[in-house]
């Protein structure tokens, strides 16, 4: 896990050397990030059915093999075309091991402290590594190897895995799996594709233009499609029923805008003080000190007070401290000194430490057990989503810039910067309201019964 969440956020730091590199636009780097979340989104629901069925270490050793492979090609890709390619194929191999990993805990400690310990070690790991990708991937793109290294690090460590998970975690499926839902599949991969492309691309192609006209029509079309087809399976991938839960509905919004805020940040980020301000890939990732120190130290604290007076605290911690830093992130010039970004850093910090645990408790609040997994995979996917989101929409905002203008560049970065205060707000706003009385009361009324529930022996139970 230590190895997927680094990569998610170490690339970042790579985008200014790589396009240098492929000489390609600022947008058309939001791609490296996009094809990797996109691949991820679309099949973190379907790997984790897919575990249950033929074998949590099976899927998981398949996950490991995958990502190591994606890994490979990342490091020898010759273009940018390649490189994206090569990214779908890590997040292929990413979707079997985050939720799957969570199965495989939960198979083996069977004691419930033992569990929650072990849960507890698990989210640290993938917080921590979410803290410390830029500053990982600042040092390894300043090598000799250049950027190719964030990628060429994975096969060793990805292969050592592979033996130690072949050796140490037994087998386990689920003793009644749900079915596959293709069609639920297939619609829901179809809908973010076209919607990302539209995004992405819409800006070079024009947004009137036929082409992205028809993407975004069928982006719409998938999405009622698939709003209907799972309102009819028997097994869906998703159950709507959960969405008449407030507590429920206003956790994964919350994700989506979280998550949209990160991305987004890691993105403009990485742009403004490499090829804006002129940094080095090791300094850009040294200034993202602040973002790691205070999300290791906050992590705890805040899961102390997630315990003991519930999810709105954290979450309205987390709007304002987002906003703040937008507020002064959107005043960013070629010479603002350093104190005010590393104090906005750390607002970053902040925010998003103080949010990711409190999305899944809000998720699974008011739900009955059987219900908590589905639930918590949900809120998963619906991250990925945001953080999906979030880059390609931040790419639109630099779009436009000329290349080579510096100034242009770190003005253009407002938008994005004022973006991330809007996400934050959004977190602040939908936790008020998702947190309170009537919603919990309202979800224990909303909630599927039980002929819709995971079946016995499923992760989802635990």
């Amino acid at each position: 896990m230590l190895l997927v969440g680094i990569d998610m956020t170490a690339v970042n730091v790579a985008l200014p050397s790589v396009g240098h590199d492929f000489h390609t636009s600022a947008s058309s780097l939001t791609w490296i990030i996009d094809a990797y979340t996109l691949a991820l989104a679309t099949l973190l629901m379907l790997s984790s059915s897919m575990a249950d069925r033929a074998g949590r270490k099976l899927v998981f050793r398949i996950g490991l093999s995958t990502f190591v492979l994606g890994s490979a090609l990342c490091a020898v890709a010759p273009d940018l075309g390649f490189l994206v390619g090569a990214r779908v194929i890590q997040g292929v191999g990413g979707s079997m091991l985050n939720p799957v990993a969570m199965a495989i805990i939960a198979n083996v400690f069977s004691d419930r402290a033992e569990r929650a310990r072990a849960i507890g070690v698990w989210a640290g790991v993938t917080g921590l590594s979410l803290a410390i990708g830029p500053i990982v991937g600042g040092a390894l793109v300043g090598s000799s190897l250049g950027w190719r290294w964030i990628f060429v690090i994975n096969v060793p460590i990805g292969l050592a895995a592979i033996v130690v998970a072949t050796k140490v975690i037994p087998e386990s499926k689920a003793a009644r799996p749900r079915k596959v839902d293709v069609g639920g599949q297939a619609l829901i991969a179809l809908m973010l594709a076209a919607l990302v492309f539209g995004v992405i691309e819409g800006p070079k192609l024009g947004w009137g233009s036929p082409a992205i006209i028809t993407t975004l029509a069928v982006a719409l079309l998938a999405l009622i499609g698939f709003i209907a087809y799972e309102s009819r399976a028997t097994e869906p991938l998703l159950d709507l029923r959960f969405f008449r839960s407030i507590p429920f509905s206003a956790a994964n919004l919350i994700a989506v805008f979280s998550f949209a805020s990160l991305g987004s940040f890691l993105y403009v980020n990485s742009i403004y003080l490499q090829d804006a301000r002129g940094y080095g890939p090791l300094k850009t990732g040294l200034l993202m000190v602040p973002l790691a120190i205070v999300s290791v130290l906050w992590g705890p604290r805040n899961g102390k007070i997630l315990g003991r007076f519930g999810a709105r605290i954290p979450f309205v911690i987390a709007g304002v401290a987002v906003t703040a830093a937008s507020v002064i992130l959107a005043q960013v010039t070629l010479t603002i000194p350093i104190v005010w970004l590393l104090i906005a850093y750390a607002l970053i910090g902040l925010g998003n430490s103080s949010s990711s645990g409190p999305i899944t408790q809000l998720a699974v609040a008011g739900m009955p057990p059987e219900q908590a997994g589905v639930a918590a995979g949900v809120s998963a996917t619906t991250r990925q989503i945001g953080q999906t989101i979030g880059v390609a929409i931040a790419g639109v905002t630099l779009a436009s810039v000329t290349a080579g203008s510096r100034a242009q560049l770190a003005t253009a970065t407002h938008t994005g910067w004022i973006l991330m205060g809007a996400y934050g707000l959004a977190v602040l706003a939908l936790g008020l309201v998702g947190t309170t009385g009537h919603a919990k009361r309202t979800a224990e009324r909303a909630l599927p019964t039980a002929t819709s529930s995971p079946t016995p022996g499923s992760p989802s139970q635990e």
